[in-house]
């Protein structure tokens, strides 16, 4: 067995526990990766805190928990000795089974903690803390709240915690959530655990090392092995004619016969994975996928993987994927995006693009597992209509394909991770659940506990307590006599729902019965006798029982709709300078297959000849004109806002119609010219953000800052809603 050489010349591996040297020989491997060695060696010789960034199937799962166990072998825990935080109940599932399989020779038991985890299992762990425990933020939150006397018993010998997909976590509020619960488990547990982050998806280091040693003040060592891998791409693309009359229906109806069994015949013989950006479009495409099936007189190889679905039909795609002799084929969203193993998938397939370079890597790794090349095909549908505005012409959900695949593949690049400086409504949640752990509590004391969480350091002691003023207000705090605070009524029935334990936004859905059989959840519900789609088949509705939020159907067929709103992705302004870069240049991909090569001449050829690259406010006829930023979401609103806020009064506009990212159009007596030089001045000038929100307005970007002094919210908004500096850096970018 060779490893490499640690520090001082000692091979890495010999230094590891008998049952794990038993389980690399078991497997045959015959050399430590990289990752691997760079773990022991941080873990076993420094007090740092390691970032493991590597491509999927790296290893990253065992470099963290090799040396990790080999500590708890040596010197077993008086608690949990290691905490596996993941953002996924399926990826703790699937690790669960990989530790297990890992830890039967090493006599560490390893928990896991999440809603479908049995009472008994818990009561097993509380009963006997030791060993892994592997949990959601969302179960963490619960145990924080609910049994903070039981925290110093289960967490006072902790020594790791691993943050699995740690690029999952850091850009939103469950990250701000995460870094909350590691501080207040070691000032609940006197405990000082050492944290290991593994992501696959990171190009900005300094930005994942700042998060990961959040209020510890202690150094992140990173691990980043390269490792070439094989890639294989292929963009193909549909156009959709609009149907204007009884022939180009019968077009469109054509090309959608041939997009779909262009998808068939591409997945259906392997084991397959297709990713959409909607749950809607994953239960479309399978139910498409099953009637081809149908008609060919074929086996139905389908399933559909997305969260709205019941967690035995998730797990009957992921075996079949993962087990089965194949083929096998799933629709699946951002739920199969992350790290769980699946298995020697042979081909990925991309419905439409992927609004970062991040999703783009992640659903990248998922094929090529086992040492063959990665694929990926993506298919670009698109609606084609030669009479509509110039910019709807353009094909930018394969534009943006292009621009992803020769960001990542030819600069490496991936999308910075942006955290928020003002998390109001995490604010709220914490407060809220340390004030449900503690009880009762002086309101100093609660600002101390509060405050001096990582996420939350920029707040203002004032801000904080015109918070718990308005608070009191609303009835969710109540002052005692005494001057302590408590929980009051109303903030308890939403401390107190298990919906709280989650900072994402969650629409209430409705549990969805064939007979006893659980087959998902919809948002929006039909009345009695009417059908929907869901799991990739179709359903009739025979009853909604709206006290216990359940609906009974039994199965249909028919042509229906599907039941979630779909939203898109925010989109990086990189992505966008690389759109207009593609459509400016004369550059050849040698990925694009012969219509989307076509395609991709067409756009070009109208965008030299209607001169929409040349300038970035043009006529659109009549009082209309089309403004093209270039600029990414985040900017692309805050220009909406100042037009509507600051210009439109000023310059007699009468409509602003933005179509987010790409493009805006605006009707008024202005010129073009006028409107554009109008913009460049205001946009230099860095306006008061104020100006760029209504009287009164108060905007949320959180699910609990409906709980929030509104005051406090438009401040949240100037740091973290609006990009002024973006805004002015894009002006200055437009050419003359």
């Amino acid at each position: 067995m060779s490893g490499g050489t640690g520090s001082g010349g000692s091979n890495p591996f010999y230094r590891l526990a008998p049952f794990i040297k038993e389980f690399i020989y078991k497997n045959r491997w015959e050399t430590l990766r990289e990752a691997q060695i760079d773990a022991c060696r941080v873990l076993f010789e420094t007090n740092s805190h390691l970032l493991i960034a590597s491509g999927t199937a790296s290893g990253k799962t065992e470099a963290a928990f090799f040396p990790a166990l080999t500590d708890l072998y040596e010197c077993p825990s008086a608690s949990v000795g290691i905490l596996y935080i993941a953002p996924l109940k399926a990826l703790i599932n699937d690790q669960f089974t990989r530790l297990n399989d890992l830890l039967q020779e090493g006599n560490i038991p390893v928990w896991h903690w999440h809603g479908d985890v049995p009472l008994a299992e818990k009561t097993k762990l509380m009963n006997n803390p030791s060993g892994v425990l592997q949990i959601t933020p969302e179960s963490l939150e619960g145990l924080l709240m609910n049994r903070p006397n039981a925290i110093p018993a289960l967490f006072g010998d902790l020594r790791f915690i691993v943050v699995d997909e740690v690029h999952a976590f850091m850009g939103g509020d469950r990250g701000i959530q995460v870094l909350s619960q590691l501080s207040r488990i070691e000032r609940m547990a006197g405990c000082r655990p050492r944290r290991i982050g593994l992501s696959a998806t990171l190009s900005d280091y300094s930005s994942a090392t700042d998060w990961l040693a959040g209020g510890t003040g202690t150094r992140v060592e990173i691990s980043a092995p390269q490792g070439g891998r094989k890639l294989r791409l292929s963009v193909e693309h549909f156009s959709f004619p609009d149907a204007r009359d009884e022939v180009q229906a019968e077009q469109l109806e054509k090309a959608r016969e041939s997009y779909y069994n262009f998808i068939y015949d591409h997945t259906s013989r392997k084991k397959s994975l297709i990713f959409t950006n909607s749950r809607s479009d994953a239960e479309l495409t399978v139910l498409e996928m099953r009637r081809i099936a149908a008609k060919r007189e074929e086996r139905d190889v389908f399933h559909v993987h997305h969260g709205s679905i019941s967690a035995m039909l998730r797990e009957d795609a992921e075996s079949a994927l993962r087990d089965g002799p194949g083929p096998a084929v799933a629709a699946a969203t951002l739920t199969l995006e992350l790290g769980i193993d699946l298995g020697s998938l042979e081909r990925v397939l991309q419905l439409g693009a992927p609004y970062s370079c991040a999703s783009f890597v992640q659903r990248l790794g998922r094929s090529g597992r086992r040492g063959d090349a990665s694929e990926m095909l993506f298919v670009t549908p698109e609606e084609e209509d030669e009479e509509a505005q110039l910019p709807a012409r353009m094909p930018w959900t394969l534009l943006r394909a292009i621009a992803v695949i020769e960001l990542y593949v030819r600069e490496k690049w991936v999308e910075p991770i942006t955290v928020r400086k003002l998390p109001t409504g995490l604010l709220y949640h914490q407060t809220m659940s340390i004030l449900k752990s503690m009880g009762e509590v002086e309101p100093e004391e609660l600002q101390a506990a509060v405050l001096s969480l990582p996420s939350f350091r920029s707040v203002a002691p004032a801000e904080f307590e015109a918070m718990l003023e308005y608070l009191i207000g609303l009835g969710h705090i109540e002052t005692m006599e005494e001057g302590t605070l408590i929980l009051g009524l109303a903030g308890e029935k939403v401390v107190n729902n298990f919906r709280f334990f989650a900072v994402f936004k969650d629409d209430e859905e409705h549990a969805v019965y064939n007979g006893t059989e659980e087959i998902g959840s919809i948002t929006t519900v039909p009345p009695p006798g009417y059908c929907f789609s869901l799991a990739g088949k179709l359903w009739k509705v025979e009853e909604v029982d709206a006290r216990h939020k359940s609906v009974y159907v039994k199965k249909s067929r028919g042509k229906v709709d599907t039941l979630w709103l779909g939203a898109g992705g925010d989109v990086h302004t990189r992505i966008m300078n690389k759109i207009r870069e593609v459509l400016s240049s004369e550059q050849l991909y040698p990925y694009l297959a012969p219509h989307a090569a076509s395609r991709l001449e067409r756009a070009r050829r109208l965008a030299r000849e209607s001169g929409l690259l040349l300038r970035s406010v043009l006529p659109a006829g009549g009082n209309s004109m089309y403004i093209m930023p270039w600029t990414g979401s985040r900017t692309f609103r805050t220009l909406e806002r100042l037009l509507k806020h600051r210009l439109a009064g000023r310059l007699a506009l009468r409509s602003i119609v933005p179509m987010e990212p790409y493009y805006m159009v605006v009707a008024g007596k202005c010129d073009p010219e006028m409107l554009e030089q109008a913009i460049r001045e205001d946009a230099s000038q860095l306006p008061d953000p104020s100006e760029l929100l209504a009287p009164g307005e108060a905007p949320q970007l959180g699910k609990y800052d409906e709980y929030i002094p509104p005051e406090l919210l438009r401040q949240a908004f100037a740091v973290d809603g609006l990009d002024l500096r973006g805004l002015a850096e894009t002006v200055r970018g437009w050419q003359s």
